[in-house]
């Protein structure tokens, strides 16, 4: 109808087709209020019905508890691997699991903040599993413990999340976010970049239990840098991202309309399902992760030949599916399933590519 692309960008990334509707459809005129999102003040009564119901629906999807705070802040992902040390080393000292290259540059950024003890790496195979961390050595001055739940260039996922101790577990969970039921209480602070699998670039959703939110931080950080500014302020200490709140708040009621995460991810996994059986079969493609640690969300495979995978993703670019090239540090190509990729969309890649494979 639209003409549209499968799109298997890491993100930005698809969209669900029936938010654009909702979204072109109100982007003059927003419900008789004479404008659009992107032109109306945040400190109208509009706009505060937007955010506070697009919060209330994310607080539904998840099941956030009563003692947790639901911030929209912008800089999106990369911010928060200072934002965090800077908020939560207390004590100075955090521990820090090295899955992939998101994590990675995280742990190089708490570092400049305080002692960051890396517990266990998975660099050894290239990022290619998630290693055991059902003992770590936490000590009891540690602050927090840091995962990236889902590494997007790597392709991996935690299955079973590490043990803390006791210690607050903060995850990145921005290729992940909503793909699948998620019990809050199990962490201390959950972050997501919006880009992923929600809404459009520029800002960062963060959970994150309010015992959590500190007052007593080193005077010379920045205020737009405290999670308490965001906390107090209902998100609105100054003008907020208008048009991604106000999109993701579609997204939202949109996951519930499908019968939220426990159906994504019932979807997810028929959709990696169809991507996953086919490189297990294929004699020319495999996968580039132990398929204990696969993700639903990201899936990179090769096919051993940097030549013939760049071939690979003229072939697919040429008949119509766009952003399959593999990041530089794993090669190959990337598929990247997010909510809105549809199964027709998986299955139609998989057939191009044995197409491809009879015919080389």
């Amino acid at each position: 109808m639209y003409n549209r692309t499968y799109n298997f960008s890491a993100g930005p990334a698809t969209m669900p087709v029936p938010v654009l509707e909702e979204i072109r459809d109100e982007l003059l005129n927003y419900r008789g209020a004479g404008m659009g999102v992107m032109e109306m003040s945040h400190r109208s009564k509009v706009f505060q019905t937007i955010i506070d119901e697009a919060e209330q629906d994310l607080r539904d999807l998840m099941g956030i508890p009563d003692n947790y705070k639901v911030l929209f802040i912008q800089g999106g992902a990369t911010l928060q691997f200072a934002m965090i040390p800077m908020n939560l080393m207390k004590n100075g000292k955090a521990i820090y699991i090295e899955t992939g290259a998101w994590s990675k540059k995280a742990i190089a950024e708490a570092k400049k903040y305080g002692e960051v003890n890396v517990a266990a790496s998975s660099k050894d195979r290239n990022y290619a599993y998630i290693p055991d961390c059902s003992d770590l050595p936490v000590e009891e001055d540690t602050d927090y413990v840091y995962i990236c739940e889902n590494e997007t260039i790597h392709g991996t996922t935690w299955q079973k999340l590490p043990d803390t101790k006791g210690k607050p577990l903060v995850s990145d969970q921005s290729s992940m976010f909503l793909s699948k039921p998620c019990n809050v209480s199990d962490y201390g602070m959950i972050y997501a970049g919006v880009q992923k699998n929600v809404g459009p670039a520029g800002m960062v959703i963060a959970i994150i239990r309010e015992d959590l939110i500190r007052e007593d931080l080193d005077p010379k950080t920045p205020i737009y840098m405290m999670y308490k500014t965001h906390a107090d302020a209902g998100s609105m200490y100054n003008t907020p991202n208008c048009w991604a709140i106000y999109v993701c708040g579609k997204v939202f009621k949109y996951l519930k309309s499908l019968g939220g995460l426990t159906a994504m991810q019932r979807i997810n996994e028929e959709k990696a399902k169809v991507m996953y059986d086919f490189l297990d079969s294929s004699k020319m493609f495999r996968g580039a992760v132990d398929p204990e640690f696969r993700s639903l969300m990201n899936i990179p495979f090769v096919t051993g030949d940097k030549d013939l995978d760049a071939e690979v993703v003229a072939y697919t670019k040429a008949a119509g599916f766009e952003n399959l090239k593999g990041h530089k540090s794993v090669g190959g190509l990337r598929a990247s399933t997010y909510n809105a990729m549809p199964k027709e969309g998986v299955e139609a890649l998989v057939e191009c590519l044995k197409k491809f494979e009879a015919e080389h």
